[in-house]
């Protein structure tokens, strides 16, 4: 699985403008129902709050992860967004998050869902990397970032 093949330009956003976990749980959702990749964004998020109820999926960086697994769609889709300012989203480190990258799988396709999440947590190691996302102006540029090798 490449990240590539997953994250199109529809599917990468600039400028989230909400300013607490929920609003950017929503704003990430419509990035998927723009999409198209989800039709039910009432059951997606409830998959997602239900994932962020059993433990926070803020992670450290300034990244936060929000998944879950829902029967609303047949494989694996995603979405990235950046925030114009840090949002407060209970991660590891106590620091506010400004990466969000959504993802939603059917319950009986973990491989991969724990592959892209592999995957991401591996891109954004790199602090470069993390203020190059943060930097970008354009969904494209922001999909260039994050699909360079």
């Amino acid at each position: 699985m490449s990240l590539s093949t997953i994250l199109t330009i529809e599917t990468v956003a600039v400028g989230l403008h909400s300013r607490d976990k929920h609003g950017i749980i929503n704003e990430l959702l419509d990035i998927l129902v723009r999409a198209g990749s989800i039709n039910d964004k009432p059951a997606a998020l409830k998959a997602i709050l239900e994932r962020e109820d059993k433990m926070s999926t803020g992670m450290k960086y300034g990244i936060a992860i929000p998944h879950g697994k829902t029967e609303t769609v047949p494989s694996l889709v995603a979405c990235v967004g950046i925030s114009t300012e840090p949002i407060p989203f209970d991660t590891l480190d106590g620091k506010p998050a400004r990466i969000f990258i959504m993802t939603l799988s059917p319950p009986e396709k973990t491989g991969p869902h724990l592959q892209f999440l592999a995957e991401v947590s591996q891109l954004f190691k790199s602090a470069s990397r993390r203020d190059a996302a943060i930097s970008a102006r354009t969904p494209a540029e922001l999909l260039s970032v994050i699909t360079a090798k």
